[in-house]
């Protein structure tokens, strides 16, 4: 019998299990509203621990999204390379996208750029399948947000999870619209780069390395385009179900240096 080729690595189940610690202390220190008003340093370290942790999960999901579509498409390097183990180790570069990342989370912002995998295109079967594969990991990313939404929706739990889990959601469905953007460096340029004509491709590959740059500065130099794409952000996260407003003081509470 053949054996998967989908093995979870110790350290991704190690993350799996500290961010559910996270869940388990964010629920028994804030079981009311009015607990969130003056929250617990256990809150804030549950909180911290959710949140990051489940970012570093997503992160994983994301590139494991990539990774196995690559994989089912034709390129089994992918498992050769150990991407199909969950293994943040596989995915990163220790500051770029685990710091800077969780730098950009601690202002308040989306944790970008996040992980990247290697894919050989050129062992994929159809140009279609290059579309696939480079929407697989932001699709995660929607699918957790979905996912999370519908479990505070759903679920009863007590206010300081549900604050906790509606801001990584809101987290997921931000980084979802980030990721898709057609631009060079993004998931969302990936997806319509196979059906391009060589000239545009070439050129596309040549902003790769500065276009994520210039974006990032506008959203920090630029209000009105941060502004946009929290607007986006907002209104697909409240078509989902979410609320924002809960997701915002999430992010509030989650940022206890600043107060």
């Amino acid at each position: 019998m053949n054996r998967s080729p989908v093995r979870p690595s110790p350290l991704f189940l190690a993350l799996v299990a500290v961010t559910i610690a996270g869940a388990v202390l964010t629920a028994v220190s804030a079981p009311t509203l009015s607990s969130l008003l003056s929250p617990s340093i256990p809150y804030t370290l549950g909180l911290v621990l959710l949140v990051a942790g489940g970012w570093v999960v997503s992160l994983c999901l994301h590139e494991f999204g990539h990774a196995f579509v690559a994989f089912r498409g034709g390129d089994h390097e992918t498992h050769l390379r150990g991407y199909l183990t969950l293994d943040p180790r596989r995915y990163t570069d220790p500051v770029l996208s685990i710091v800077l990342p969780l730098l950009f989370l601690a202002l308040g912002g989306i944790p970008l750029p996040g992980g990247a995998v290697l894919i050989n295109h050129h062992a994929l079967r159809s140009r279609g399948i290059q579309s696939l594969v480079s929407l697989a990991g932001p699709a995660f990313n929607l699918l957790i947000g979905l996912l999370l939404t519908l479990a505070v929706a759903v679920v009863p739990m007590p206010a300081g999870l549900l604050v906790a889990l509606t801001y990584l959601a809101f987290l997921q469905v931000f980084t979802f619209v980030l990721n898709i953007l057609p631009v060079p460096g993004f998931d969302g340029y990936g997806v319509i780069a196979p059906h391009l004509s060589p000239q545009a491709r070439a050129m596309g590959d040549k902003a790769r390395m500065w276009a994520p740059l210039v974006l990032f500065a506008a959203l920090f130099a630029i209000p009105g385009v941060s502004t946009a794409l929290f607007r986006i952000g907002s209104g697909l996260f409240g078509l989902i179900g979410g609320n924002t407003d809960v997701a915002l003081y999430g992010s509030i509470l989650f940022r206890f240096w600043l107060k």
